[in-house]
């Protein structure tokens, strides 16, 4: 088996038009699908909407509004979930300045070092990271790639001794 990529990530939305004008309008992220869902695959009635935000690479942000199920929202911090998107450098300072204008909560430019980011909160308290690789991205791949169990090995040794 081989898992070919990502289809869509799916979220709890409090609001699909809210949520909307984030995602397209702000983002640039088109309204690719929505449709109601009356009653799950388990029978359960139930009033939901699905909708979906067309990424370029053929993916999709996806959100389910509904209103009948309670769902607890909160300000997400950065390591708890936050969702990375690409662009490139100059689309991310114009969508910082953009963020800043627009008054919408945002952070950066950070400098990770192969790659810069700026943060966004969306309408639901979602962390939206846009982040454009700097350098040789291809390289640092590779590297990470062949130190990636080593480090993972060593964090499970280590973990909680300090």
């Amino acid at each position: 088996m081989v898992i070919k990529g990502l289809h869509h990530n799916a979220y709890r939305c409090r609001d699909s038009e809210e949520t909307r004008q984030f995602y397209e309008d702000f983002l640039g992220l088109p309204l690719a699908d929505a449709f109601p869902i009356g009653e799950t695959k388990t029978g359960r009635k139930t009033e939901a909407l699905h909708s979906f935000y067309q990424l370029g690479d053929g993916s999709f942000l996806a959100f389910f509004e509904v209103p009948d199920s309670p769902f607890e929202f909160i300000d997400q911090h950065d390591y708890d979930l936050h969702i990375a998107l690409e662009v490139d450098n100059d689309t991310l300072l114009a969508m910082f300045d953009r963020g800043k204008a627009s008054g919408i909560d945002t952070r950066g430019v950070a400098d990770h070092g192969f790659i810069h980011s700026i943060y966004f909160r969306d309408p639901n308290g979602y962390v939206i990271e846009l982040t454009a690789p700097q350098g040789d991205s291809n390289e640092y791949a590779t590297v990470a790639k062949a130190r990636a169990h080593d480090v993972l090995a060593q964090w499970q040794k280590d973990k909680g001794l300090a």
